[in-house]
């Protein structure tokens, strides 16, 4: 009795589960088929809309296909190819009956409704009352909304008044500018360089100079500046032009430089110009491959290597070249920068003199702790020597880590004082920027002075340089490097090999 008791029991939860498990497949089933039968609908929804779709697009076509000439023939105005056509009879609508129509259509529509309080923008919603399902604000509430919203506004209208007042500022400074650029023109064309030799050592043209060369005369300023001591003429280009192109026909067909007579330079490879080339202001995109002044640059650089194969190609050349080549004709611009090589910095640089480079970096580290006593000390307490940032500042003279504009009022002056002048305007940058770097470390100083801002200020920058003395104990630049070469002299002359020879 009791094992049948058991057997009924099993067997009746057997059974319930069985009912359970077939309701939930029955309920999944009713639900699968209810999607199915949505999808279905859509399906058949999306075909009729697709050729509804497709049949108002054929009805559109047909329309602007066979009455276009029509319409055209009816009401557009002009010549026809055997008549006039007529004018049309409505004259055209201003703008002021334009608009009417629309605001008319519009109140008909319904489209806009008229709100006591229209928001002007998202920020003037604040002062809108919430929805009828929310709590209402409270007097408090609103009156600081209303608050908050004026402050805005407020500051808004001080903020755009604030920015008008500056670009009428930089406008006014811009026309100013364009206005002493054009004076200084006609004084530099009239009057300066008609007579150069006698006027360009005067304080009148100094200042001038000081300020600026006019763009359309900067480049021959230059050329006269900088001089021809090496007597080099157009003609004279031509040849190691020519030389040049040879040498580039053989490496494309043999794959390696041909040298002459064995005196060329590691650093004069083609490789290496190509590559320097195409990192020459990159921004501007006209000295890369492709680019209208790319041959030129090319041509330049070739013929010196083939004219100074003792000094070949060495990195930085090409910013040196570039800047030249924008300012003058391609036989002027390689005459100036062969002259301006032959400079005795330069040529100390390029070369990689590494005593003289030394003296170099000592003169500039005497005036440096003159003028910046600080800035030297963290320099010093840091380990950051100049030749760190000084070897690529000379190298390029400054076209590479300046904007191109500041650079060229640098190279203006630069023509007129010489090589002192590079390591005043290396002062000048550090006292610009000494409260920044005063708070860096070793490699951001390094990389800071690498590549300076995008903006720096060329007044500012000159304001800097002007208030930098290269004066050390009555001793100017040319006596300070003098001495220091004294020095070097003397060591020479007093080391054991000299005395044993």
């Amino acid at each position: 009795m009791q094992k049948e008791i058991l057997i009924s029991c099993s067997s009746s939860k057997v059974d319930g589960d069985l009912y359970f498990s077939f309701k939930r497949i029955l309920k999944y089933y009713r639900i699968s088929l209810f999607f199915n039968l949505i999808n279905q609908h859509l399906l058949s929804l999306h075909k009729k809309l697709q050729l509804r779709y497709f049949m108002l697009c054929d009805d559109v076509f047909a329309r602007n296909l066979f009455s276009r000439k029509q319409r055209e023939a009816q009401s557009a105005p002009g010549w026809k190819l055997f008549g006039k056509v007529p004018l049309r009879e409505s004259p055209p609508k201003d703008s002021k009956t334009i608009q009417q129509e629309y605001e008319a259509k519009v109140s008909k529509s319904g489209q806009r409704k008229n709100l006591e309080f229209e928001p002007l923008s998202t920020t003037a919603l604040i002062l809108e009352d919430r929805p009828a399902n929310l709590p209402a604000k409270s007097e408090e509430e609103a009156q600081r909304h209303r608050q908050e919203y004026d402050e805005m506004v407020a500051e808004a209208k001080k903020r755009e008044l604030k920015e008008a007042q500056k670009k009428k500022k930089q406008m006014k400074e811009r026309f100013k500018q364009e206005e002493s650029i054009v004076n200084a023109m006609v004084v530099w064309n009239n009057e300066i360089l008609p007579n150069w030799e006698s006027m360009r050592g005067t304080r009148r043209v100094r200042d001038l100079w000081w300020q600026g060369l006019p763009p359309n005369v900067r480049g021959k300023v230059w050329s006269l500046a900088i001089g021809n001591e090496m007597n080099i003429t157009s003609d004279l280009y031509e040849i190691f032009l020519s030389r040049a192109k040879e040498r580039w026909k053989s490496f494309r067909e043999t794959g390696s430089e041909m040298e002459s007579d064995g005196t060329a330079d590691r650093e004069s490879s083609l490789d290496l110009i190509k590559l320097d080339i195409s990192r020459t202001f990159p921004p501007l995109f006209i000295f890369q491959k492709g680019g209208p002044y790319h041959d030129l640059l090319h041509s330049v650089l070739g013929a010196y290597t083939c004219y100074r194969p003792d000094v070949g190609y060495v990195q930085g050349m090409s910013f040196i070249a570039a800047v030249l080549i924008l300012n003058l004709e391609e036989a002027e611009a390689f005459i100036a920068f062969t002259n301006l090589l032959n400079k005795p910095c330069q040529m100390a640089f390029f070369r990689v003199d590494h005593e003289l480079m030394l003296k170099y970096f000592a003169a500039f580290e005497v005036f440096f702790e003159e003028n910046l006593p600080r800035l030297f000390n963290h320099f010093k307490s840091s380990n950051l020597t100049p030749d760190l940032y000084l070897i690529d500042w000379i190298f390029t003279l400054y076209t590479k880590s300046l904007p191109l504009d500041v650079a060229c009022r640098v190279w203006d002056v630069f023509c007129r004082d010489g090589e002192e002048f590079l390591f005043r305007t290396g002062l000048g940058i550090l006292r610009l920027y000494e409260e920044v770097l005063l708070q860096m470390d070793f490699i951001h100083i390094a990389q800071f002075l690498t590549r300076l801002p995008e903006d720096t200020p060329s007044e500012r920058l000159f304001s800097c340089i002007a208030n930098t003395q290269m004066i050390s104990g009555n001793r100017k630049w040319t006596q300070v490097f003098n001495a220091l070469l004294k020095d070097k002299e003397m060591e020479k002359s007093s080391s054991p090999t000299v005395k044993n020879s």
